[in-house]
C-alpha cells in the first residue's frame, strides 16, 4: 500500500495563508477542497490525529463534493483558551461560515462521537452520517482484554510521570497500531504516519479544555437518528470500540455497516483505498 500525498489544493502555502475561523475563545484551522457548488462533506478527525489523517481520501472525495476538514480545539493547528466549549457548536459555526445548510458528516473515533451527537442535536444540518470506530456518548463501560489492560497501565504510568511524549506514543501503539498487532509487520509508511499524526498534538499539552457533552447522552437516543448512516470499524480496534460498533449498527435504523480486516483505529488511513471506495459508493447510493 502506498499512502497518497497531502491535499493538492494547499501545496506550497504557509500556515498563515490557510483559512481560520475565530470562534468564542478559539481559532479553528480548516482546509477545503472541491467545488463549492457540490454536496458538502465535513470530516472530523480522531483523537490520535489531526485533519492530516484525511489526506489520503480527500482527493477522490473532492471530485464530486465540497470537502471540509477541521482541526478540533486542542488538536493540530487550531488554538483555544482553557474552559468549556461545544465541539458541536464549533462544527455548526464552521458550516455557517462556509454557507452550508446541510452536509454529510464523517467522524473518526473521537470525531465519530461528535458526528453522532451532531446528528441528534441538529438533525436538519446532517444529511448523512458516517462513523469510523468510536461510539455514542454514555456507552456502558466494556471490560478491556488483558493485553489492552497492560497498555492502559503503561498509559497511566506515563500520565502520572507527566511523560507526554511517551504517553503520546503509547496512545498510537494502543489505538492506531492495535494492542494485538506486531508493529514491525505493518506497512512502514502507515506506522510512521500514525505516530506523526498524533505527535502534532503534543504542542497542546497542558491545555485545560472542557468539551460539553450532549445531554442526555447519545447511547440511548440512537433510534432518533434519521439520516442515512454508515457505521465502520477496524477489526483490530479496542474491545470497547468493537462493541460500540455492533451497538450502532444494530440500533440506528437501517444503518449500513462495514468492517476493515487489516486495520485498527484508523482504517480510513491504513486502508485508504478500500475506505474511499466504500464511502464513495455509499454516497452515490443515497444521493449525498
Amino acid at each position: 500500500m502506498r499512502l497518497k500525498p497531502s491535499l493538492g489544493c494547499n501545496c506550497g502555502a504557509s500556515l498563515k495563508d490557510m483559512p481560520h475561523l475565530e470562534r468564542s475563545g478559539a481559532t479553528l484551522y480548516y482546509e477545503i477542497a472541491g467545488p463549492r457548488s457540490a454536496p458538502g462533506i465535513l470530516l472530523l478527525h480522531a483523537g490520535v490525529a489531526t485533519l492530516r489523517m484525511w489526506d489520503p481520501v480527500v482527493p477522490t472525495l473532492s471530485d464530486n463534493h465540497f470537502v471540509i476538514c477541521v482541526d478540533s480545539r486542542g488538536f493540530g493547528s487550531s488554538t483555544a483558551h482553557d474552559g468549556e466549549f461545544s465541539d458541536r457548536a464549533d462544527a455548526l459555526a464552521l458550516l455557517d461560515e462556509l454557507g452550508i445548510d446541510s452536509c454529510t458528516v464523517v467522524g473518526s473515533a473521537r470525531g465519530a462521537g461528535i458526528a453522532i451527537d451532531l446528528a441528534l442535536e441538529s438533525p436538519e444540518r446532517v444529511a448523512g452520517l458516517v462513523t469510523i470506530g468510536g461510539g455514542p456518548g454514555g456507552f456502558p463501560v466494556v471490560e478491556p482484554t488483558t493485553v489492552e489492560n497492560h497498555l492502559f497501565d503503561r498509559l497511566d504510568v506515563a500520565f502520572l510521570e507527566q511523560d507526554w511524549k511517551a504517553l503520546n506514543e503509547l496512545e498510537v501503539r494502543l489505538l492506531s497500531i492495535g494492542a494485538t498487532r506486531d508493529q514491525s509487520q505493518l506497512n512502514e509508511e502507515f506506522v510512521e504516519l500514525a505516530y506523526r499524526l498524533n505527535r502534532a498534538n503534543l504542542v497542546h499539552v497542558g491545555q485545560r479544555l472542557q468539551p460539553l457533552p450532549l445531554d442526555p447522552p447519545a447511547w440511548d437516543r440512537l433510534t432518533d437518528i434519521t439520516a442515512p448512516t454508515l457505521v465502520t470499524v477496524g477489526d483490530f480496534d479496542l474491545t470497547e470500540t468493537l462493541a460500540a460498533f455492533e451497538y450502532l449498527a444494530s440500533t440506528i435504523v437501517e444503518a449500513d455497516s462495514a468492517r476493515f480486516t487489516e486495520s485498527a483505529h484508523l482504517p480510513s488511513v491504513e486502508q485508504a483505498d478500500d475506505f474511499t471506495a466504500l464511502i464513495t459508493d455509499w454516497l452515490v447510493r443515497y444521493s449525498l
